[in-house]
């Protein structure tokens, strides 16, 4: 396949056939992304701090 036939055929399927998500369904999935981020990145931080505070009071007992 030419790479001109490839460019066309690609840019035909991009305007004819792909849906593209509304202004408002955009924003909304926006913010899903946001909130499950800000979600995970507490769990991991408490994930890390429990872990930190029993790794000191494992060492405590040895040294």
């Amino acid at each position: 396949m030419k790479v001109g036939t490839y460019v066309k055929e690609s840019y035909n399927e991009l305007v004819h056939k792909v849906t593209w998500p509304t202004w408002r369904e955009l924003q909304s999935s926006a913010i899903v992304v946001m909130v499950a981020s800000i979600i995970i990145a507490l769990v991991i931080f408490l994930i890390d701090t429990v872990f930190e505070n029993v790794m000191e009071f494992v060492y405590s007992l040895f040294y």
